[in-house]
Formats: C-alpha cells, structure tokens, sequence
C-alpha cells in the first residue's frame, strides 16, 4: 500500500515539474465555416484561445492567402504582442483587438480578392505555434434557376447554380401552394404535386441577400377555367332565349288582343 501511494506521488511530481508534455495550448476560430461576406462589407473573424496557467501568449499573427491556385502567398495582415495594446499590420482598413482569451479581426471593406484562408497563429514564451484556420469567400446572388420534372413521381425539382444560402419557395399560378396543388419538401427545392392532372404554370423563386430569381414550369393548362367560362357563356345563351321567349309570347299575345278587337268591331258594323 505505502509503494503505490510513493508511485502516484512520483507521477503527480512528473506532472507538476513538467506540465507543458501534459498540456497544449490551441485555438480555433468561433465563425461558422466557411464564412461568406458581400462585398464592401465588413469581415470580422473572432478566434478563441485555450490554454492552461502555465502558458504565457508571447504574440498573435493574423495572415491571409488564396484558398486555390499555384501561387499561395501568404500575407500578413497584422502582428500582435501580447505585452503591447496596439497591432501592427500592413493595412489600413484591418484591425485586431485582444480581449482575455480571444483575438477578433476585422477587415473593413471587404472586396473579392480577399477570399482565401485567414490563419491566426498564436506563440507562446517557449516558441511554440498553434493555428487556427477558417476559409472566407465571397456572398453571391442567385444564378441560374432552372425547373425539372419526374413525370413518374409526380415531383417538381428547382436547381440554382451557385447563389450562397439560397432560399426556396413555390407558386401556382402565380398563387402560394395550397394542399390541393402540392406539397414542398423541407429544404424547399422539391414540390411534391398532388393535383391531378398536373396542370397550369408552377414557379420557383430562389432569393438570397443579394436579390431573387425565378423559373417556370408549364404544364397543359387547366381546365377548371375554361370550363367555368363555358358554363357562363351557357347560361347567358339560356338567359337571352328565354328573355327572347317571353318578349315574342307578349308581342304575340297583344297582337292577338288587337286582332280580336277588330274583328269585334267589323262584326258589329255588319249587324247594324
């Protein structure tokens, strides 16, 4: 008993004397990736740092490069020591700010040649580094919005090219779907069609921040229409001969009156 109590001592000492074996610092960025951003907006990346008592951050180094291509070069945004208030960077419009355990960039106008990977690098007093990555690219509009049909499953599908966070939602003649036409799928790019026959025009509108698109499917036109003009056609026709029917009886009825008086009148001339 008293040498496995002397044995956990000795390790506790080992962990004590050398915690930097035992412990690492890191960092991750906080932004949920990949991080979009409409151009002339501003860019802002938080980053968190973990680390034990132990370590001290002696710097902090933001830096940026092209997500693709052959040539990557990496440039330095801004440096930060950790003893010193104020970063250094090589651009005017990019600020860092150090509060506690976290460092936060922000990039005040942001164009499209500043999509690519943004790194934090965070060194400690020995010299050792740890990184934080996160890929940035540029918000775009909608484009291209296309509309597909599976005649078999009775299913509408929309396409859209390469719009960031599009958004989906359907029409039926230029009306919102009802449970007679369909139902949408819950990502909203498929409409399940539960009419029958399928029929009229189905448009599929896809927005974003930037702006809306749209495209139609048409399918043979309904009859319901054409059916409720024919009915009313119908019935003004019925309407209008009847109309005729009565104004003839009238005509015809006082007509006889008229001839039944004169010959009243010529039978009573003869008697006399």
């Amino acid at each position: 008993m008293d040498l496995q109590c002397l044995r956990c001592w000795n390790v506790l000492s080992l962990l004590l004397l050398l915690p930097g074996r035992f412990w690492c610092m890191s960092v991750h960025i906080l932004n949920e990736q990949p991080v979009h951003v409409i151009p002339g907006t501003k860019l802002v990346l938080t980053a968190r740092i973990e680390k034990n008592l132990w370590e001290q951050i002696s710097m902090i180094k933001w830096t940026q490069e092209p997500e693709t291509g052959h040539d990557r070069t990496k440039v330095t945004l801004a440096t930060c020591p950790a003893k010193s208030p104020k970063c250094s960077g090589e651009r005017p419009d990019v600020q860092v700010s150090l509060k506690q355990q976290e460092t936060t960039l922000e990039m005040n106008r942001y164009s499209t040649e500043d999509s690519g990977e943004y790194s934090v690098t965070v060194t400690d007093r020995s010299g050792a580094n740890t990184t934080g990555r996160c890929i940035v690219r540029e918000y775009e509009a909608v484009h291209h919005v296309s509309v597909s049909i599976n005649v078999s499953h009775s299913l509408l599908v929309c396409h859209e090219a390469w719009g960031t966070d599009p958004s989906f939602s359907w029409l039926h003649e230029r009306a919102a779907i009802t449970q007679q036409v369909g139902k949408v799928s819950k990502d909203g790019d498929m409409l399940i069609v539960t009419m029958t026959p399928i029929c009229g025009h189905f448009t599929c509108v896809v927005g974003n921040k930037l702006g809306y698109s749209s495209a139609t499917y048409t399918a043979a036109p309904c009859e319901s229409g054409g059916r409720g003009m024919t009915a009313a056609v119908v019935c003004l026709v019925l309407l209008l001969l009847v109309c005729g029917g009565v104004l003839a009886f009238l005509l015809w009825r006082r007509r006889r009156k008229n001839n039944m008086g004169e010959r009243l009148y010529e039978h009573t001339d003869d008697t006399i």
